[in-house]
């Protein structure tokens, strides 16, 4: 394995567990719907999109109109224009890799980019691209798993969501450890309990978006000072 791929593989291991177990459920909720392992792998190679992809279920159940099915989509999704900004000219200088970097960025990937730091001597782009790419070969094999085994295995999934929260949470620590300065963080834990508690579970995260950039904004140069000190 090249250096660029196993530096990519230990960076990635938090998200293996949270990835296999929520692709398996979203694979088995596919299967026991009657669309077998073609339709749940193609779905997670093409729209990728996590939670989108459960939300996906219920209108292919319900019949629901493509208006509401396009609106709704970037309701959910549409904490990825934030996540885009922070890296478009790491994108940009990717060239041809570069739209799949953008296809890829999902919550979990995010993270990883955020907090992986530049080493010399190596290909950092090809770092973070192997990143990316096996964040969504986990996604791949989960559901694969949970599509084949939902046709021979009973299964209750249950509780199964909770492995995106433990991800999260190993995320957090991680970077929490890695980070020279807290004030992101903090960040993020104040204004995202501030607005759910305000606006409630369902409408939280665009407010919770908002207001974090605009903190991290007006903290710019002191986050920067603490990250040149130390």
């Amino acid at each position: 394995m090249k250096t660029e791929q196993k530096i990519a593989f230990q960076k990635t291991l938090p998200v293996i567990a949270g990835y296999l177990s929520i692709g398996i459920a979203f694979g088995l909720l596919m299967q026991n719907m009657g669309y077998h392992v073609f339709w749940a792998l193609l779905i997670s190679l093409v729209l990728y999109a996590g939670s989108m992809q459960f939300v996906l279920l219920q209108f292919l159940s319900g019949g629901v109109s493509l208006l509401t099915v396009a609106v709704m989509t970037l309701l959910v999704n549409s904490r990825h224009m934030f996540y885009g900004l922070s890296f478009i000219d790491t994108f940009r200088q990717m060239k041809k890799k570069s739209l799949y970097m953008i296809h890829s960025l999902t919550d979990e990937t995010y993270s990883l980019l955020c907090s992986y730091e530049p080493k010399e001597g190596i290909d950092n782009q090809k770092v973070r691209f192997y990143i990316s790419l096996y964040d969504h070969i986990y996604w791949l094999i989960g559901t694969a798993l949970g599509s084949l085994a939902g046709t021979w295995i009973p299964f209750d999934t249950t509780g199964i969501d909770f492995a995106m929260t433990a991800l999260f949470t190993v995320i957090f620590i991680d970077q929490w450890k890695s980070a020279k300065s807290h004030i992101p963080a903090i960040t993020g834990l104040v204004t995202g309990i501030g607005c759910l508690l305000a606006f409630g579970p369902d409408r939280f995260l665009p407010p919770t978006l908002l207001l974090s950039v605009a903190v991290l904004l007006a903290c710019k140069n002191i986050v920067q000072k603490k990250d040149q000190e130390e």
